[in-house]
C-alpha cells in the first residue's frame, strides 16, 4: 500500500511472518516515519517498531502521530502499541561487553520484548574482567537464547558459546580504536569463533539479533 508516493507498505507481512513491517528510521524524515506507522496502525497492526530514530526525530514523530508511541532513548527506537505478552520456551539473555555497547544491546532487548519475550539484561561483563561474566553464569545457563553484544576484539561471544548449551547470537559493534575498523575486527572474530552454536548478525544490528532470538525462542509455538 503506497504512502504518499515514497513507501510501499507491506500490510501482508503480519500474516506471513507474524510480525508487522518494521520501519528503519535512519535516512527517513519524521513525516515519512509517522506516515508509514500511521498506515500500519490504520490497518490495526500492533505492536509497531521504528528503529534508528534519534531523540529529536522521535519527538517530531510522536507529535505528528498525536502523542502516540513510546520512545526508548537508549535503544533509539519507537514502539507504537503494547508489547506482546511474554511467551516462548524461556527467556532471552542480552549480554553486553561494555557500557559503550548498550545502544546496540538495548535495540536487541527492546525488540525481543516487543515481540513477546522475557528479556534478561546482563551488562558490562566483557572479557577484560572475566570474573564479572562468570558471576552471572547461572543466569546465562538458564536462558533459552543468548544475544552477545561486543566491540573491540569481539571475544565475548566465543567465551559465552563455550559455556552454555543454548544458541548464541553474536552482535559485533563499531566500538573500538582504529584497528577495530568500525566493528569489522569484531565481526571477523565472531565469524571465526571456535565455539559451536554461534550465529552472527551484521555490525551494530541489535534489531536483527533481537528478532532472530525471538524467532528461536518461539519455534514450534503459534
Amino acid at each position: 500500500m503506497s504512502v504518499s508516493g515514497f513507501a510501499n507498505v507491506d500490510l501482508d507481512r503480519l500474516g506471513r511472518q507474524g510480525v508487522s513491517e518494521v520501519v528503519y528510521g535512519e535516512g527517513k524524515t519524521a513525516e515519512q516515519i509517522a506516515a508509514i506507522l500511521g498506515r500500519l496502525a490504520a490497518a490495526r497492526q500492533s505492536p509497531l517498531l521504528a528503529t534508528r530514530v534519534d531523540a529529536a526525530k522521535a519527538a517530531d514523530v510522536r507529535r505528528l502521530m498525536g502523542g502516540q508511541g513510546t520512545y526508548f532513548p537508549d535503544a533509539r527506537l519507537i514502539r507504537v502499541g503494547e508489547a506482546k505478552a511474554p511467551g516462548g520456551h524461556g527467556r532471552i539473555a542480552v549480554v553486553s561487553a561494555g557500557t559503550s555497547d548498550m545502544p546496540v544491546a538495548e535495540e536487541a532487548a527492546v525488540t525481543a520484548e516487543t515481540l513477546g519475550n522475557e528479556v534478561l539484561r546482563v551488562r558490562d561483563v566483557g572479557v577484560a574482567g572475566l570474573h564479572r561474566l562468570m558471576a552471572r553464569l547461572d543466569d546465562l545457563r538458564s536462558a533459552s537464547v543468548i544475544v552477545a553484544v561486543a566491540g573491540m576484539e569481539g571475544a565475548l561471544a566465543s567465551v559465552i558459546g563455550g559455556l552454555v548449551a543454548c544458541p548464541v547470537i553474536a552482535v559485533p559493534t563499531s566500538v573500538g580504536y582504529g584497528a577495530s575498523f568500525k566493528g569489522l575486527s569484531a565481526l571477523l572474530s565472531m565469524l571465526n569463533s571456535c565455539s559451536a552454536g554461534i550465529s552472527v548478525v551484521n555490525i551494530d544490528n541489535g534489531f536483527g539479533a533481537g528478532f532472530l532470538a525471538s524467532r528461536i525462542n518461539h519455534i514450534g509455538i503459534k
